[in-house]
């Protein structure tokens, strides 16, 4: 007897709720030129950024916020570009690439 079995048994009238469905890949404009991914020190500490977008501003900070939670890490979205604490250029160069982006990579 599994725990789920039992709970029914102690919760008789318990009515089991599906969770909504979450659209994750919600569709980003795609363009024909490079994001540029290039490392930076600031303060000491190692940056990422990523600049160069010509969409919608909306669709890259919707990026920007996809890439902060693949990698688990901080930060912000400021004058049309991505800065993420860390170096994490071969991560974020390959993320794009599988959401269909061209990279070029600068700084190293």
């Amino acid at each position: 007897m599994d725990l789920k079995d039992q709970l029914k048994k102690l919760y008789p009238d318990h009515v089991e709720v599906t969770p909504p469905v979450v659209i994750q890949d919600q569709k980003i404009w795609i363009q024909q030129d490079p994001l540029i991914c290039k490392y930076e020190k600031r303060k000491g500490k190692p940056t990422t950024i990523i600049e160069g977008y010509t969409g919608a501003t909306s669709d890259f900070k919707q990026l920007a916020k996809q890439i902060k939670q693949l990698l688990s890490v901080g930060g912000s979205f400021k004058n049309e570009q991505i800065i993420i604490q860390g170096d994490y250029r071969d991560q974020i160069m390959s993320f794009l690439q599988t959401k269909g982006f061209k990279t070029k990579r600068v700084g190293g």
